[in-house]
């Protein structure tokens, strides 16, 4: 199961997205709102954090986090002050009751990764892509608009045509065809 624990939080946050499982993890810890409350109200002890990328709305709970369930972060950067082991690109990491395989998307962020599970056709895409065509800023530090591209060009050769969910670090997921709105952002970022 997967459910935005930050979902109508009116604060400057991302979403975060606790996934329940043989492996409990929350995607992105988002910012500026009680996460360890959140989880605990849904009866989940966290196994582990895992991040898209280390953008403060996306790592501000991070700590608290980590402290209260005695849990590791992974992301990308392993230097990163908050991140306890790295995962690299093409890297195997279970979220829940599935496998996701690992992707370095770079553009918006150097350290961004988003995650694909092929069995049940889900892709996390953190801040890369997001509904309805839009895509991740990439005037802020270590934002690029062509690495951008080729990371949603990346994302859509890996991806199955028919992927069922798009979970995005901001606004509402995808379920009706989000490999449309991949496409869309893609054709949206080159023009």
């Amino acid at each position: 199961m997967i459910a935005n624990v930050a979902e109508g939080q009116q604060v400057f946050t991302s979403n975060a997205f606790l996934v329940t499982g043989d492996r409990t993890v929350l995607v992105d810890a988002g910012s500026e709102f009680d996460a360890v409350a959140e989880i605990r109200e849904r009866d989940a002890a966290l196994d582990a954090v895992v991040l898209t990328h280390t953008h403060p709305d996306h790592v501000g709970n991070t700590a608290a986090l980590a402290d209260a369930f005695d849990c590791d972060v992974w992301g990308f950067d392993p230097d990163h002050e908050l991140v306890d082991h790295a995962v690299a690109d093409g890297e195997e990491v279970l979220l829940g009751d599935h496998t996701y395989e690992a992707l370095h998307t770079p553009g918006h962020k150097d350290d961004h990764l988003c995650f694909y599970a092929a069995d049940p056709q889900i892709l996390f895409a953190g801040d890369l892509v997001f509904a309805n065509g839009s895509f991740g800023r990439t005037d802020l530090a270590e934002g690029d608009r062509g690495v951008l591209i080729d990371s949603i060009e990346y994302v859509l050769d890996t991806v199955s045509p028919s992927l069922a969910e798009m979970h995005t670090g901001h606004g509402q997921s995808v379920t009706g065809n989000p490999y449309e709105h991949i496409e869309t952002a893609l054709r949206a970022a080159q023009f």
